[in-house]
């Protein structure tokens, strides 16, 4: 998963808590808020009769000129007021803010009550007890109204919040993307690496397109160095490996030399004959790494494969292997190099050979696919290759067949140069396979095979 789907998740779950734990807090933060809102409604109203009374005193409460409780609230019995006059030299009850049920009319209500208590003076010539009351029904109503404002409000706020934040991963990230995308993605070879600094005011990004920059020529330079070293020391050893041959032959033809001898100087032979063949394996592989080859002109990969096929007949027929080709569709690799192709897929063909059982069966197809590109396949049945060898099945001088007929000959070199030359071509070279189930070489030509792709060398 990309690390900008995974900030962008991670920002997604922490404000789903934060919805959670607001879901959790907000219901008695709002109560307590609504019940300060009401105490201080309460209060407001407290001024205001006060003010009424000091101006008017009771008068304006007094019903004719019976001394009685005055009691009034809205149609919706939502609030009331009383006014009751208190006896003289009556001790005044204290101030306090409570809750309670009243009766308003022939109903029941619960009230949060503000009850105080006034000596007389001023306008008031007696002490009174004065009840403002708010019922409870709009404290819930507020409570409710006030909670459903604030979810939604903390609803919009992390959405808002999850956009924003994968917004702003996506501009910080923006220079990583690059870094991976434009720098790394379809390097084949280290040559193709760019070097131009990734536009970025983050110290981490920067610091990390400096030290892959830096590790990327040294990359450069020990690939230098081992290419030239390996085309150096095959050019060295093919010198002796000639003069050796000539010595071996001329000893040959001594008359006089035992048979015994003679016998060990063609062994001797032998072994020169395949250090002879690795060196040139070697330097081939260096050339082409090089690019000391042309791909110019185009090739059918239909023709290669009957040419190598005809080469190997007498190999395949030894062992009673059947072979089977089906390539159809556009074959017909525009610019490649005939000689480098015919190497590849001989190596291919003879690797299924070698190492299939006796009385095997060999299937070549080959599929087209968009935009020009190209797939063969080169199918056996032998005994397969164990998963944990795959990773190295191109590694130069490994070998997981060493059992195999025909085997000792040859230092695990064909499948490295059938990846190099593949790689030289713009192709992917991979291997499917099971144990006991057979092996497949799949060689993939893309839409731009047989131009100036670059390759990275097997290892």
């Amino acid at each position: 998963m990309r690390l900008e789907a995974k900030l962008a998740i991670s920002n997604a779950v922490s404000k789903l808590l934060l919805v959670l734990l607001g879901v959790l807090v907000i219901p008695p933060i709002v109560q307590r808020v609504a019940v300060a809102h009401t105490d201080y409604r309460l209060r407001d109203q407290q001024r205001r009769v006060l003010a009424l009374i000091a101006r008017d005193g009771l008068v304006a409460f007094e019903r004719g000129e019976r001394a009685e409780t005055y009691a009034d609230y809205n149609i919706f019995k939502q609030e009331y007021i009383t006014v009751t006059p208190l006896p003289a030299g009556a001790p005044l009850p204290p101030e306090r803010i409570f809750e309670e049920p009243r009766q308003v009319d022939e109903q029941v209500e619960d009230f949060r009550i503000l009850s105080f208590a006034r000596p007389p003076g001023g306008a008031a010539r007696r002490a009174f007890r004065l009840e403002i009351g708010s019922s409870l029904e709009t404290v819930e109503l507020l409570t409710a109204t006030l909670r459903q404002l604030a979810l939604w409000v903390l609803i919009a706020a992390t959405l808002l919040t999850v956009v924003s934040d994968a917004a702003v991963a996506h501009y910080l990230l923006a220079p990583l993307r690059e870094l991976i995308v434009r720098k790394l993605r379809g390097i084949r070879q280290p040559s193709d690496f760019n070097f131009e600094p990734v536009e970025t005011d983050t110290t981490d990004f920067r610091r990390l397109d400096d030290r892959l920059n830096s590790l990327m020529r040294q990359v450069q330079s020990a690939f230098a160095k081992e290419r030239e070293f390996m085309s150096n020391v095959s050019h060295e050893l093919l010198t002796p490996a000639s003069i050796l041959q000539s010595r071996f032959e001329n000893m040959l033809q001594d008359p006089t030399l035992p048979e015994v001898h003679a016998q060990q100087i063609v062994e001797s032979q032998r072994t020169l004959y395949r250090l002879r063949n690795t060196v040139r394996t070697l330097l081939l592989i260096a050339n082409i790494e090089n690019e000391q080859y042309l791909r110019e002109e185009p090739v059918a990969l239909g023709t290669v494969v009957a040419d190598v096929a005809e080469e190997l007949d007498d190999r395949r027929q030894q062992r009673d292997i059947t072979l089977e080709v089906d390539l159809t569709g556009n074959d017909v690799r525009p610019r490649a190099n005939a000689s480098l192709m015919h190497t590849l897929l001989r190596n291919l063909l003879s690797n299924a050979i070698k190492y299939n059982r006796e009385g095997g069966h060999i299937r070549v197809v080959g599929r087209p696919g968009p935009e020009g590109s190209y797939t063969l396949r080169v199918e056996d049945t032998g005994p397969g290759i164990a998963a944990d060898h795959l990773p190295y099945l191109f590694d130069r001088f490994r070998r997981f067949h060493a059992n195999a007929p025909g085997s000792p000959e040859g230092y695990g070199l064909g499948l490295p140069i059938a990846k190099t030359i593949a790689s030289f071509h713009g192709a992917t070279l991979r291997a499917e396979s099971e144990l006991g189930q057979g092996t497949a070489f799949v060689l993939e030509f893309g839409p731009e095979a047989g131009s100036a792709a670059g390759f990275m060398p097997s290892s």
